[in-house]
């Protein structure tokens, strides 16, 4: 059987955010979420002791569904937290296993509060990984994290994305602050624009009090990914169910295509 793909879909991705610490139990919740519908996986490795994280046992993991893999490593690793350039080895091994994408952070190699750095010697490098990795032939994910920042506004929700298209990224990412109101609405008019108009697939979710009804209405403006646990025994509350996703995204009979 083919596997599916994160690229040129009709609808949003619904992607299981898996992590765990033994090849194994990675292997049993990526069953588990494939069974509960999801759409895509994405594998945080960092709980995963180093030695196991090996081409071989990556290619392993991926040959247990026909679904599309993200692999990630973020500064939470146990091993290689504040190590940039340690993680990302990693990564490159992800992507020689076949990994469809890569999870590049967009303050790799210069560390800042709204994770996208914009020192130039830090970008040169991230190019330059961002090259790597498309010669192994997988696609690039730019994140950019800022929940405990203040909430931004549209335009500057759609200047972060546009920048990290900038610097070579397949799919832009941002993850922002919903916790009042005022953010909440402007996350909804920034998706709406960027479900319009914006050029390359894109991921906006949040955190805060409105978290979780940006994520399930973001189905339907224009998002290609967003994520999601199988249960909440191996994944955080802040995160929607799967099934719950997947509800509102199949069952709303409209989505920002119908504007066009």
């Amino acid at each position: 059987m083919m596997k599916k793909s994160f690229f040129n879909r009709q609808e949003t991705a619904v992607t299981a955010l898996l992590t765990a610490s033994s090849i194994p139990e990675f292997a049993a919740r990526i069953r588990a979420a494939a069974a509960d519908g999801a759409d895509g996986i994405a594998l945080e490795i960092n709980n995963l002791p180093p030695e196991e994280r090996t081409t071989d046992n990556f290619r392993l993991l991926m040959g247990e569904v026909p679904l599309p893999f993200m692999f990630i490593c973020y500064r939470n690793c146990q091993w290689f937290g504040n190590d940039d350039e340690a993680r990302q080895e990693f990564l490159l091994r992800a992507a020689e296993a076949g990994a469809e994408v890569i999870d590049v952070m967009g303050d790799l190699y210069a560390p800042s509060d709204d994770e996208l750095t914009m020192e130039p010697a830090a970008v040169a490098r991230q190019k330059k990984l961002i090259a790597q990795i498309h010669e192994r032939g997988s696609k690039v994910l730019i994140s950019s994290h800022m929940p405990g920042l203040p909430p931004k506004s549209a335009g500057e929700i759609i200047n972060y994305l546009e920048i990290q298209s900038d610097r070579g990224a397949d799919i832009c990412k941002i993850v922002t602050n919903c916790n009042t109101e005022e953010g909440f609405l402007e996350a909804i008019r920034a998706d709406l624009i960027l479900g319009r108009s914006f050029a390359k697939p894109f991921i906006h979710i949040s955190g805060g009090k409105y978290n979780k009804l940006h994520r399930f209405l973001g189905t339907k403006l224009g998002l290609a990914i967003t994520f999601g646990v199988a249960d909440y025994a191996h994944g955080p509350y802040s995160q929607p169910l799967i099934s719950s996703c997947k509800k509102v995204r199949d069952l709303i009979p409209w989505d920002i295509s119908f504007t066009e």
